[in-house]
């Protein structure tokens, strides 16, 4: 139990159903609809389309998704891959041809086909109870009357004016009188709700097709981009379900996204943890840091050198996730150093950080879902499709140009996407969906989540508030709660610690608490948003 003589606040308790988002109004949104009627999924729809117009900088509807929903009553966690395919003309040579020896955030060869609202078409068809139309309407109005900036935006806003002035539609509307919006101002962006309500009124056709995906040609090919309108023609299609990838742990079912998402190496993380005792010091501890440091730098090696689209290139899920694998891999983590090297498996791959939105909701039969949704990037490419208002973002920075690399960009193909929902199951029903946004950081920042929870008995706030860090680039970033002392002791282990001023991530979850017959859920500190019940 938190000690309420500090800062902080307790988990939100509820009796019928509850949202979590990064934003106020999207949290509010999504328990309107299911006061309306509506359910976890429908909930979930229309905070995300929320969160792209009043949390820009970190998704909309020019970016990719991924869905976990686990409906009620039967047992079942549906996986939903909403992530967009690079043009068909996308090609190694053809990057290098344009001057590319690398993959470029700015640049339109980093765009891939948005996925997200064919995403979420498929989704309301298949399991939703409101019209698509009907969802996207708290986003309409945000977008048209406009809205004003929470701090975390505006912090972030600021930081990537810089990228926002490379292109002069991008500063035009995102740059209003030559800066950021700050905390508390109002904007608005007409040419976006125009184009959300074509959605509302026409389906996933009207991005994918006519006037709003020719502008987006327009604007991509005009930046040097391989994009035609066919393209984006294939991605009114592109929304795929998947089977999920699980492992158990501590008496659960844990539920991943497979690859091209990188939820593997969260359960990849669950079980090279597993074998080790209680760590002498407790949660917040050297001990316990040290060696979520040593099973994330295995993961992230393996993620590296493996996880790409399964469609085109093998990728050894079942080897990976393998017990005896993980036990051997187990094997290098000692409490008495850090690993001065790493077994070999692949070149590291660390592109910059990135912004993301995580959600979940559970409606009053127990439908849970887990979904999240990204321009990868701070406002993505930076690029803006001006007529329609639209975002680009920039998913494809993840692919690379090396030759026989699994992650080479190619036609049609997907690159390896950070952005990964959770869900944990018990005895055939939905406990959590969960998530922890941050780009690279999510499955190191799940692992935490998880083990603040279900070793260390945190609760749900509790679990989300604890201090982090991230080992990356042969460092390990640190957030400021974490003490002098254990930073001291870290270092003494061989690990090159860094102080961090931009917190890692920023997660929800939503605990099913059955035996009480209530919802008890948390909101990461670390954004703008709440948890609220009903």
């Amino acid at each position: 139990m938190r000690d309420f003589h500090l800062p902080g606040r307790s988990p939100v308790i509820a009796a019928r159903g509850m949202a979590a988002t990064s934003m106020p109004a999207a949290s509010l949104a999504a328990v309107e609809v299911l006061k309306a009627g509506g359910n976890a999924l429908d909930a979930a729809i229309a905070a995300v389309a929320l969160l792209g117009v009043i949390e820009p900088q970190s998704t909309g509807i020019g970016g990719d998704c991924f869905c976990l929903y686990a409906p009620a009553g039967t047992g079942q966690v549906i996986a939903l891959n909403g992530s967009g395919r690079a043009p068909a003309a996308a090609t190694p040579e053809a990057l290098r041809a344009a001057g590319l020896s690398k993959m470029l955030n700015t640049s339109a060869h980093s765009v891939t086909i948005p996925g997200a609202v064919a995403a979420w078409q498929a989704l309301n068809a298949a399991y939703g109870r409101k019209e698509l139309g009907y969802l996207l309407q708290p986003a309409i109005r945000a977008a048209e009357q406009g809205f004003h900036v929470h701090a975390r935006v505006a912090h972030d806003w600021a930081e990537a004016a810089e990228k926002l002035a490379l292109q002069e539609a991008a500063k035009r509307h995102y740059l209003p009188g030559g800066r950021a919006p700050r905390m508390g101002e109002k904007i608005a962006f007409p040419a976006l709700a125009a184009t959300l309500r074509a959605i509302a009124e026409r389906g996933a056709r009207a991005f994918y097709e006519g006037e709003i995906a020719a502008d987006m040609v327009a604007t991509l090919r005009a930046a040097g981009g391989l994009h035609r309108e066919e393209d984006f023609a294939a991605g009114l299609f592109a929304a795929e379900y998947v089977t999920p990838i699980s492992r158990r742990w501590k008496g659960m079912e844990i539920f991943e996204c497979p690859p091209n998402g990188t939820g593997i190496i969260a359960l990849m993380m669950l079980g090279l943890l597993e074998g080790f005792g209680p760590p002498e010091g407790g949660p917040l501890g050297v001990r316990r840091f040290h060696r979520h440091i040593e099973a994330a730098r295995l993961a992230y090696r393996d993620r590296d050198a493996f996880i790409a689209d399964p469609a085109q290139v093998e990728v050894p899920v079942a080897h990976l996730l393998s017990d005896d694998y993980l036990r051997a891999l187990a094997r290098n983590i000692r409490d008495e150093a850090a690993m001065a090297e790493l077994p070999p498996a692949g070149e590291p791959l660390f592109p910059v950080h990135a912004d993301t939105v995580y959600l979940c909701v559970v409606d009053e039969e127990g439908n849970a879902c887990s979904f999240i949704n990204s321009l990868f990037e701070s406002f993505g490419s930076g690029l803006l499709a001006e007529k329609s208002g639209v975002m680009l973002h920039n998913r494809g920075f993840g692919f690379r140009l090396q030759e026989g690399h699994p992650n080479c960009i190619a036609p049609n193909k997907r690159p390896m996407h950070t952005i990964i929902p959770g869900m944990a199951m018990r005895d055939g029903q939905a406990l959590m969906p969960f998530g922890v946004m941050g780009g690279h950081f999510q499955p190191m920042g799940q692992t935490l989540l998880l083990t603040n929870l279900f070793e260390f008995g945190m609760d749900v706030q509790e679990a989300l508030d604890a201090p982090r860090l991230f080992p990356r680039d042969g460092q390990v970033q640190v957030e400021r709660g974490i003490g002098a002392e254990v930073v001291k002791g870290l270092a003494a282990l061989g690990h090159s610690c860094i102080a961090w001023d931009k917190p890692h991530g920023g997660g929800q979850a939503i605990l099913i608490d059955r035996a009480r017959g209530c919802l008890i859920g948390g909101s990461d500190p670390r954004k703008d948003g709440c948890v609220i019940g009903y």
